[in-house]
């Protein structure tokens, strides 16, 4: 066994005390600790000692281990529970505990994600209205009134409803004038034994005709010649044909066969005819007409009209 550590140790005992103003004996059980005394424990075994107040930073040898150790300063607080620990002789004295304090720098803040987001989506809509903006701003912009309004009047005007004729009826067919009255609705009734209404009326080079349809040749109707009369010569007259007369204006009635194919048929006697023509004017000349021809499918006509009475434009010569 090493003698000079038996040495040291039993030198250590037998001390009564280890310093004036630091003290910490092994045998000791109890020790009096004034006011200004603190305990501050071995950085190398933990072994606890006191020290005056006014002694922090002397040099003392601990008990247990026998190192050379720095007694640190007093603490500023008073409580026991509040240990120091001294340094071993040579090496860096161990700083004080930190105080809290108030001065914490702030942690730092993350970047909201929900930011990026909402900036990633504005600049993708930005974007977006920049590449479509040409087909954005034209679709926004107001349409030309001018144009508008050309268009408006180019808008086709509602087809009209199709004229549907009366069912024709057999007591209007009487080769007779005599009980003869002429209502006042549009010229109706049968002609070759299909049901007719007039839907166009025109007076032109001395004939009268009462047709289904506008335009075009006539395939379902009567034209009334008169040989060349002018309508001027007509104007306020009543014409009366009895089925007896020796001579009368020739009738012609046209209508279509089952196949498409047009027919027609020519009547210069024979016929009931009474015609009340009313006033010319503008253009227009007026009347009321009864026809009743001798066919076996009982044609007959009966009721109001206004006929279109324009004279045409004269042919250019030819060169």
């Amino acid at each position: 066994m090493n003698t000079g550590f038996l040495k040291r140790l039993v030198n250590s005992i037998t001390k009564t005390e280890q310093n004036v103003d630091c003290c910490r004996r092994a045998d000791v059980k109890y020790c009096h600790c004034s006011m200004s005394e603190f305990k501050y424990a071995c950085p190398v075994c933990g072994q606890h000692m006191m020290c005056d107040s006014s002694r922090g930073g002397s040099v003392m040898e601990c008990p247990t281990c026998f190192q050379k150790i720095t007694a640190p300063q007093a603490p500023t607080s008073d409580d026991p529970k509040f240990i120091l620990t001294g340094t071993k002789v040579g090496e860096r004295p161990v700083p004080l505990i930190a105080q809290p304090t108030a001065n914490v720098a702030p942690a730092a803040k993350s970047f909201p994600l929900g930011i990026i987001i909402l900036v990633i989506v504005i600049g993708a809509a930005g974007a977006g209205v920049f590449v479509f903006r040409e087909k954005l701003f034209k679709a926004g912009q107001p349409q030309n009134p001018l144009v508008a309004t050309n268009e408006t009047a180019k808008t086709p005007a509602p087809a009209k409803p199709a004229v549907v004729a009366p069912p024709a009826n057999d007591t209007n067919w009487m080769l007779s004038l005599d009980a003869v009255t002429i209502p006042e609705a549009t010229v109706a009734g049968r002609i070759h034994g299909q049901d007719f209404i007039v839907e166009r009326a025109n007076f032109q080079n001395g004939t009268l005709t009462l047709r289904a349809g506008t335009r075009g040749p006539v395939e379902f109707g009567a034209m009334i010649h008169f040989g060349g009369a002018q309508t001027e010569a007509l104007s306020g007259k009543t014409i009366n044909v009895s089925t007896n007369a020796d001579k009368a204006a020739r009738v012609t009635l046209h209508w279509k066969e089952g196949s498409g194919t047009v027919q027609k048929k020519n009547y210069d006697d024979s016929y009931a005819l009474r015609l009340e023509f009313g006033a010319l004017a503008n253009n227009r000349l007026p009347g009321k007409i009864y026809l009743c021809t001798p066919d076996a499918e009982k044609s007959y006509l009966l009721g109001t009209f206004n006929a279109d009475a324009r004279k045409p434009k004269p042919k250019p010569p030819k060169k």
